[in-house]
């Protein structure tokens, strides 16, 4: 198979499918891949270490991914650690995986250490859309929140605007028993690209209060939400279950809220959609290496979607 640009085309194409089953929550019987996606026919046995550092929003579906490769070669080893974004270029760098997950693209310093190394920049595939969720507790009754006041929740600069610090939920209009409860503030660590992307687009740029309980992932933030009533955090919306609420977001105070949905996110309405990927170190020019070349294989073609959309049916989404 021949990875050209037309190929990494067809993977985005392909993951508006995967992000449909997401953000839907539809069924596996109640969507079908794009007919025209190949289906995964091996071109030989490969064999030795797969390895992929990076995002821990991507930790599952690599997972996933890795187990439908491993029944088509056994003589595969595959290791999958997500540990955050920026654990993904060092690992490139120092050639200790062949897979970058990152729910962020890198930074510059980031791109420029790894030409240092190679002599060229990596490749960068588009692997999923995505929405980076606000979850409160099932059982809190708002609904929506302007990132104004995300901004004032969570950041200590408030250089969305807004016009007074916001620490408990009576500020936010809630009466009875949560009204004068504190805010209960849940995010990633810095090594986390969700944690930058949050902070860039949700906090303006500015910093995080220090009470923001940092967490090692994605399911442990979900986590502390479901367990305190009072509690608000982020993360992507495959991580969302039963126990939490992803809120519906205005980009200004007063416009209209959305909800993470695949459609607000495709027409550009919800103001945290993004897209994920997956870097490699790839010369341009030059063919991808047989087992990384395998594993795209797998993921481009009608079985790798069909996992997606499967993993899309699960409660926890």
């Amino acid at each position: 198979m021949n990875y050209t640009n037309q190929k990494l085309k067809t993977l985005q194409i392909a993951s508006t499918v995967l992000a449909l089953s997401i953000f839907t929550g539809l069924s596996y019987a109640q969507i079908e891949v794009d007919p025209d996606l190949p289906s995964y026919n091996k071109t030989g046995n490969v064999s030795g270490n797969l390895n992929s550092i990076g995002s821990d929003t991507l930790n599952n579906l690599m997972t996933f991914w890795a187990e439908a490769f491993r029944k088509h070669h056994a003589d595969i080893n595959i290791q999958i650690e997500g540990k955050g974004s920026s654990t993904a270029p060092p690992a490139l760098i120092a050639g200790t995986a062949q897979l970058g997950p990152m729910s962020r693209k890198m930074k510059k310093e980031e791109l420029e250490r790894f030409e240092d190394k190679y002599g060229f920049e990596p490749t960068r595939i588009g692997m999923e859309l995505d929405s980076l969720a606000v979850y409160v507790n099932k059982d809190n009754p708002i609904d929506s929140l302007s990132l104004q006041q995300v901004d004032a929740v969570f950041s200590k600069t408030r250089k969305g605007g807004h016009d007074e610090d916001i620490a408990t939920w009576g500020q936010l209009g809630l009466a009875g028993m949560l009204s004068g409860k504190p805010i209960s503030l849940y995010g990633r660590n810095s090594a986390s690209g969700t944690y930058g992307y949050f902070k860039k687009k949700a906090l303006f740029k500015g910093d995080y209060k220090d009470r923001v309980k940092e967490q090692p992932g994605s399911a442990s933030v979900v986590l502390g939400v479901t367990e305190d009533l009072a509690g608000i955090g982020y993360s992507g919306i495959g991580y969302k279950t039963l126990g939490v609420k992803a809120i519906g977001l205005s980009k200004k105070t007063g416009e209209t809220t959305y909800k993470p949905s695949y459609e607000n996110v495709l027409k550009g309405n919800y103001p945290l959609g993004r897209m994920l990927y997956v870097y490699v170190a790839k010369k341009p020019g030059q063919p991808f290496d047989a087992m990384t070349k395998e594993f795209l294989k797998l993921v481009l073609s009608k079985k790798g979607q069909e996992i997606v959309v499967k993993d899309g049916s699960q409660p926890r989404l």
